[in-house]
C-alpha cells in the first residue's frame, strides 16, 4: 500500500500525482480507471474521445472529502494513461465514418460504392479490435484482484468490459442510466455501434441476466418492441413514467425500491452522461431534454448498496469537451463519487 503519512487530503492537488492528486501507482490502487478513447460510431456530436485527459486535469481540483465516501480512496485510485494508438484508431475511423454517415444520409445506396464498402468494412472491424482490446485491458487487471472502473468514450466502449466482467463473476445484471436505449440492431450498418451497446451485450454475453434501463426518454419503434417481448430480461424505466408517478404522489424512494428489487445480486452500473439533466453536460454528443439530478443516481446506487447487492464494475461515457471546463468538471466530480461508492460497496 501507499504511504499516505506525508499525504495531505486538504492540500492542493499535485500535478506530479496520478488522478485527484492521490499518490498511487497501479500496483498500490484497489481501484483502476481504464480510459477507452474511441467515438468513432457516434451519430451526432463528437469530442467523448477525449473527454479522459480533460477529467485527469480537472480532478485535480477535486476536494478528496465525500460525506458517503467514508474514506475509500484511501484504498487507492490509479488511472491508466490514454492509449495513443486507439485514440488514433479512433480518429482516423471517425473521419471515414462522418462520410459514410453523410453518405447514406442522402439515401445513397452503399453497396454501389466500392469506397463507402470498405469504410464501412473497416469500422465495423476497428470496432471489433476496441471490443477486444478492453476486454483484454479489464480481464488482466480483474485477474489481479482489481476493481475496474471505464471512463469513456462514447457507450460502445462498455461492450469488452461487460464481457470480461462476466467471464469473472458468472451471472450479473446491468443497471443503465440513460437517455437512449442502445437497443438497436446494427445502427446504420455499424455492428458495435454506441448505439447497439445493450442489444450487443444481451445477445452475446449469456451470464447478462437482466438489463434494467432508467431515464430512457429517446427510442426508436424496433427497441420498444424488443423490450415488450423480452419476457422482462430488459425492464425499462422511462423518464416520463417516472415524473408522472411523482407527479401523482409517488416518491423517488418508492420508485428507487423497485427499481432495485429487478436488480440480481451483482449489479453492473452503466452510466451515460446524458441521463442526467443536460445542463451537467452541455456537450454530451446526442442530448436529450429532460434527465436526473446526480443526487438521484447517487440515491439510487447507494440503496443498490444498502440492498447487500453487490456492485461489480460501472462506466461513465459520452461526456462531452466544449469550449470551458465545466463537462470536465462535473465528470470528474461523478468518477470521483462513484470510485467511493464502488470500494466501500465491496469492503
Amino acid at each position: 500500500m501507499a504511504d499516505l503519512s506525508q499525504f495531505d487530503p486538504n492540500g492542493v492537488g499535485n500535478p506530479n500525482n496520478n488522478i485527484f492528486g492521490l499518490p498511487f501507482t497501479e500496483e498500490d490502487a484497489r481501484l483502476v480507471i481504464l480510459p477507452v478513447p474511441w467515438e468513432v460510431t457516434v451519430s451526432y456530436g463528437a469530442g467523448t474521445a477525449r473527454a479522459a485527459d480533460h477529467i485527469f486535469k480537472a480532478s485535480k481540483q477535486v476536494d478528496l472529502f465525500d460525506v458517503d465516501g467514508n474514506y475509500g480512496w484511501k484504498q487507492g485510485f490509479f488511472m491508466r494513461e490514454v492509449d495513443r494508438k486507439i485514440l488514433m484508431k479512433s480518429d482516423y475511423l471517425r473521419k471515414e465514418a462522418e462520410l459514410y454517415i453523410d453518405y447514406i444520409s442522402r439515401g445513397a445506396c452503399v453497396e454501389k460504392n466500392k469506397f463507402m464498402c470498405k469504410s464501412l468494412k473497416d469500422i465495423n472491424e476497428g470496432s471489433k479490435m476496441m471490443n477486444q482490446w478492453v476486454f483484454d485491458q479489464t480481464k488482466e487487471l480483474l485477474d489481479q484482484g482489481k476493481l475496474v472502473a471505464l471512463l469513456g468514450g462514447d457507450h460502445s466502449t462498455s461492450f469488452g468490459f461487460m464481457r470480461s466482467l462476466g467471464e469473472k463473476h458468472g451471472d450479473f445484471g446491468v443497471l443503465q442510466i440513460d437517455a437512449h436505449c442502445d437497443l438497436r440492431k446494427s445502427y446504420e450498418h455499424f455492428v458495435y455501434s454506441h448505439a447497439s451497446v445493450m442489444y450487443n451485450a444481451l445477445q452475446e454475453i449469456s451470464s447478462l441476466q437482466k438489463l434494467v434501463q432508467v431515464g430512457i426518454r429517446d427510442y426508436a419503434e424496433e427497441e420498444w418492441n424488443l423490450i415488450c417481448n423480452s419476457d422482462f430480461k430488459i425492464v425499462c424505466y422511462q423518464d416520463k413514467q417516472i415524473k408522472e408517478r411523482q407527479y401523482e404522489g409517488e416518491t423517488w424512494k418508492q420508485i428507487v425500491d423497485e427499481i432495485v428489487n429487478h436488480l440480481p445480486q451483482k449489479v453492473y452500473l452503466s452510466i451515460d452522461i446524458d441521463g442526467l439533466d443536460r445542463k451537467y453536460s452541455p456537450n454530451t454528443g446526442t442530448p436529450v431534454p429532460g434527465g436526473f439530478e446526480t443526487e438521484e443516481v447517487f440515491y439510487l446506487i447507494k440503496k443498490i448498496t444498502a440492498s447487500g447487492r453487490m456492485i461489480i464494475g460501472f462506466d461513465l461515457v459520452e461526456i462531452g469537451v466544449g469550449q470551458t471546463d465545466w463537462d470536465s468538471n462535473v465528470g470528474a466530480r461523478i468518477l470521483w463519487r462513484l470510485c467511493n461508492l464502488l470500494v466501500n460497496n465491496q469492503s
